[in-house]
């Protein structure tokens, strides 16, 4: 009885929920280039990886590389590869959330309940939010996936075992340099982490005479230092962006052969301006988004439940540390950043929340222990019910298989282009899909295909020089027209996509 009874706890609900998860993302998954859930940026990101190029800053050398990984699978369209990353990891994340509602130390909890492990697995993996970036090309559930390592390392109980010891404190600092490298974001919480990770929990030891003492918390150097060595070391893969870059690949972001440039890339320089609202109408207005998004991705019983976790039966312990300030610290940088995907940078509060849900149903069920000893087990049954059947109602929300957009969009210009034109495309709809299909795929290599938005950029007229080496390029001021009128040859075509394709050709 009691082998089944762990064989059902540890084996069945996690893969259940794998199932269903994959069955609501395979279903939702888009076949190629998508536009939808705000995946502009995939055509960069798949491009890149498949050339062996630079993405836009910050860089994600970590995405590219396992990107490539996947992009190897003989199996559907270059794109589909790649957005099917995204769907394994955001599984990965969900079994994660399983498993620290059900077997980390959990606060109250009398017993483990797997049916609560199982409503936060889906809370979060069937959170509009979180699906809608389980199927495309983004480095979100990625990221997702790597806090989640991050929080099953950090919140595991100390290792009597010396050797075992060192063994965690190196995974913890790789792990923490490994999400630097896929999004710079990890930063918010590596400072906590790193202190937590280097203290000593309190233990109960017993003097001669038998009697139990508290001994008291203790910072350890040594550990510390162990992590940071570690850290460093994952935090090494961004060596890949300069090595890449002396290759010269048509994709070439920050070109970061330099210090200069390579911190530019790194440090998103290019994104700082978008920090802070310019007044506090808009903050406020990011504030009422932010309670928007939060009701729309567990409606009003999930809500409960999460905050009964947080504020009702939530102890000060490592898990609950931890997800308050990555709640806390996502939420204030997603208020105050002012990009078209700020809401994104929501997904961790989503990740927090949803191991709450399950912190609360387990709790909730240990109130009644004696009276209705399987309220928790019946309540978390029905959550998980209840997070399916939503999923249901939000299918057509998160849907990426019929987008075909970025695919009509660029076969109507590569169709439409005359021979050897040089396309100035604007916006990052456009230029990205264009560069997937004319990079990555290695069609209409008679064009030449040029960011007007980047022109500006010097990194950017070396990359054009390498690239095109019979394209000319006026040596000062290197707009659009400047560099049609340097190519007289050639025909221009001037490209964008707003709610349909806009392409204006001139002959030579």
């Amino acid at each position: 009885m009691m082998f089944r009874s762990k064989v059902l706890q540890n084996y069945i609900p996690p893969v259940a929920l794998a199932i269903v998860l994959f069955g609501f993302y395979i279903s939702t998954l888009a076949p190629g280039l998508t536009w939808a859930n705000g995946g502009s940026d995939g055509g960069d990101l798949i491009t890149a990886a498949v050339t062996g190029g630079i993405a836009h800053p910050t860089g994600y050398p970590l995405y590219l590389l396992l990107a490539r990984i996947f992009q190897l699978l003989p199996m559907g369209s270059l794109a589909f590869r790649t957005n099917l990353m995204s769907a394994l990891a955001t599984i990965l994340a969900s079994m994660l959330v399983y498993w620290l509602v059900t077997q980390s130390s959990i606060p109250l909890r009398a017993e483990r309940n797997w049916s609560a492990g199982l409503a936060a697995g889906f809370a979060f993996g069937l959170a509009p939010l979180v699906w809608s970036q389980a199927v495309i090309t983004e480095v979100y559930a990625l990221q997702s996936f790597l806090i989640l390592i991050i929080l099953y390392l950090y919140t595991r109980k100390d290792a009597n075992s010396p050797t075992l010891k060192k063994r965690l404190d190196r995974w913890r600092g790789l792990i923490l340099g490994l999400a630097m490298c896929n999004h710079i974001t990890t930063i918010f919480i590596v400072p906590l982490v790193l202190l937590i990770g280097a203290t000593y929990r309190t233990v109960e030891v017993q003097d001669d005479k038998g009697l139990s003492a508290s001994k008291p918390l203790r910072f350890d150097m040594v550990a510390l230092r162990r992590q940071l060595s570690w850290f460093g070391i994952g935090l090494s893969v961004y060596i890949i962006l300069p090595i890449r870059a002396l290759s010269h690949p048509a994709v070439n972001w920050g070109n970061p052969i330099t210090a200069g440039r390579f911190w530019w890339l790194v440090s998103g320089q290019l994104y700082q301006s978008y920090f802070l609202p310019s007044n506090l109408a808009g903050i406020w207005e990011h504030l009422q988004a932010w309670a928007t998004i939060l009701l729309e991705q567990f409606g009003s019983p999930g809500l409960i439940l999460g905050l009964l976790g947080l504020v009702v039966y939530g102890k000060f312990s490592r898990l609950y540390i931890f997800t308050t300030w990555i709640a806390l610290i996502f939420s204030v940088f997603a208020i105050l950043y002012r990009s078209i995907d700020a809401y994104l940078y929501l997904i961790p509060m989503v990740l927090a929340f949803s191991i709450w849900i399950g912190v609360g149903i387990t709790s909730l069920g240990q109130e009644f222990v004696g009276r209705f000893s399987r309220l928790g087990l019946i309540l978390g049954i029905l959550i998980t019910g209840y997070f399916i059947g939503r999923a249901i109602l939000n299918h057509k929300q998160v849907d990426a298989s019929q987008d075909l957009r970025a695919e009509i969009f660029t076969r109507e210009v590569l169709s439409t282009a005359p021979e050897e034109s040089i396309i100035f495309a604007k916006g990052d709809q456009a230029v990205f899909a264009l560069w997937y299909y004319h990079f990555g795929l290695n069609q209409r290599t008679d064009l030449a295909v040029i960011a007007s938005d980047l022109l500006h950029f010097d990194w950017y007229q070396e990359t054009l020089e390498t690239t095109y080496p019979g394209l000319n390029l006026p040596g000062s001021f290197p707009w659009p027209e400047t560099v049609a009128a340097a190519n007289p040859s050639r025909p221009a075509c001037f490209v964008e996509y707003t709610n349909q394709t806009e392409i204006e050709c001139s002959s030579p």
